[in-house]
């Protein structure tokens, strides 16, 4: 299995067989969201979900923290008479990121190995599947920093626990142990904290041999899915099922249900 590193410094990327690892790689700052960090994650992103023989990401963040949020110092001391223009910015390049995970048409999974806070909270809920050391904690801390959601959370946050809960988080802003974010649905397993990173290799595993290109039109169906009528959805649903059947994967994966076999899904 070919493994190889890149030699960004602030975001690390990591390649094992289908399997790409982006660790956010400023532990000395928690990994809070920068200029030179947001700027080499996004290309990264976008170069994942170009490369074809790149089946899933894996989000993880280096040290002690996911990802602490948006570095609020580096806003103002970029423009301390205008912190707007600088916030408004920064927002402007972690948006991109967001996009890129929840339009790529491959899983993407976050391996949260420590506090996942502000923006690092908005980046965890913004891939498709999360895994949570048991000592790990979610806190959404934009309120309490007297500031606004960004990141999307608005979007993913009530779509994962509810309206009401995503409203009681936005007003209180207490803490969420990894067993609490179980329950309410925000991740979707709680494993030790030494075992995270190995746990998070067999998922992206597991999820390299299925079939790829169908999770994607999944997920992009189900992206929509709130933004359109039942006539819409099922008229793009029918397009989405029609696509698939003529891809390689497609006659695949119904030949080997016909014959009785399991699916051998190559890209």
């Amino acid at each position: 299995m070919a493994t190889s590193t890149s030699n960004e410094s602030t975001v690390r990327a990591k390649r094992e067989g289908a399997v790409l690892t982006l660790t956010l790689d400023h532990p000395s700052r928690l990994n809070a969201l920068d200029w030179p960090l947001l700027e080499s994650f996004l290309p990264q992103l976008r170069a994942a979900a170009r490369d074809r023989t790149v089946r899933v990401v894996v989000v993880t963040g280096a040290g002690k923290a996911f990802c602490a949020g948006g570095d609020l110092k580096a806003c103002m001391e970029k423009s301390a008479a205008n912190p707007g223009a600088a916030f408004y910015e920064l927002a402007s390049v972690f948006h991109l990121c967001v996009e890129e995970i929840r339009w790529m048409e491959k899983p993407v999974v976050a391996a949260i190995n420590g506090v996942a806070a502000g923006g690092g909270f908005s980046l965890a809920l913004a891939c498709d599947l999360r895994l949570m050391a048991k000592s790990a904690s979610l806190k959404q801390a934009y309120t309490s920093a007297g500031l606004a959601y960004d990141g999307g959370s608005t979007f993913t946050l009530p779509r994962l626990v509810g309206m009401g809960k995503a409203l009681e988080m936005a007003m209180l802003d207490e803490p969420v142990g990894a067993e609490e974010a179980l329950r309410l649905g925000l991740v979707t397993r709680v494993v030790p904290d030494g075992e995270l990173a190995g746990a998070a290799a067999a998922l992206a595993e597991k999820l390299a041999g299925k079939a790829v290109g169908a999770i994607g039109r999944v997920k992009r169906l189900l992206n929509g899915s709130f933004d359109h009528g039942l006539e819409a959805q099922l008229e793009l649903e029918r397009q989405a099922i029609s696509d698939a059947s003529d891809t390689p994967e497609g006659r695949e994966g119904v030949r080997a249900f016909v014959e009785k076999r399991p699916a051998k899904f190559q890209g």
